[in-house]
């Protein structure tokens, strides 16, 4: 299984850092955090299909423990980075990544019509 972690995909948050990971075979970015000593658990995912340079966001999830802290935002935004920095283009299916882009005009131009 090939997977992409990258400095890009870290952020520091109140509750640990957020790692995402890109799984390519799984067609998936997981979100997990990591607390002050290091552990891990999964927060969420971003599921996709991929034609081309162009990815179908599908579905996102943060699991209910994990809801209200902004980490389905953090999650999003990695993976239109992601998608940017590859020269990729998405296609918001999924409506968190629909209302996402609505409200982050800065990633109009990875939005394809």
């Amino acid at each position: 299984m090939r997977a992409f972690v990258g400095c890009a995909t870290l952020e520091d948050m109140a509750d640990g850092i957020l790692e995402v990971t890109h799984l390519f075979d799984q067609e998936r970015y997981r979100a997990v955090l990591k607390d002050g000593d290091n552990e891990a658990v999964e927060v969420g995912y971003v599921d996709y299909t991929q034609d081309g340079d162009r990815l179908a966001l599908t579905h996102t999830v943060v699991y209910e423990r994990f809801g209200g802290r902004g980490l389905a935002a953090q999650l999003v935004k990695h993976v239109l980075e992601d998608v940017r920095s590859n020269g990729q283009v998405v296609v918001p299916v999924c409506s968190y990544v629909q209302k996402y882009v609505e409200k982050h005009p800065e990633y109009s131009d990875i939005v394809a019509v």
